[in-house]
């Protein structure tokens, strides 16, 4: 029987915080502007689109579709995919995609995310709906 795969405990720092803790919960925060309206991720404390502080948490659904990804066949630790996800929200993310035959992800197709167990908060990974 194959062994899981390990994964590195995520750096967290105090603007960061809020979101690792929401993870060990199994959800998946955004930032959202209230001066703009835009969301954004990955969470921070000033909006990239207009540079204002008035940023407050908001839970994403977590849904999204993939934009665009690449199928690393050789690797030391094997086969995995990396790409881009458009959430439900708006923002893309940057992540690799899990639990699923790797050759059959599509540019279009519907996300979920999904989070993987390490010795600290768990990291979130995105898998086909």
């Amino acid at each position: 029987m194959s062994e899981a795969k390990k994964y590195p405990a995520p750096v967290t720092n105090p603007e960061t915080a809020a979101f690792w803790d929401a993870t060990k919960e199994g959800r998946f925060m955004i930032k959202r502007c209230t001066a703009c309206g835009e969301a954004h991720y990955f969470p921070r404390a000033i909006c990239p689109f207009c540079y204002s502080d008035k940023t407050v948490w908001e839970e994403s659904s977590g849904e999204g579709t993939i934009y665009t990804y690449s199928l690393m066949r050789k690797s030391p630790t094997g086969p995995y995919a990396i790409g881009y996800v458009t959430l439900k929200e708006g923002p893309s993310l940057q992540t690799n995609f899990v639990d699923c035959d790797l050759t059959t992800l599509k540019i279009g197709q519907k996300v979920k995310v999904v989070f993987k167990p390490t010795d600290g908060a768990p990291l979130p990974f995105f898998t086909p709906a």
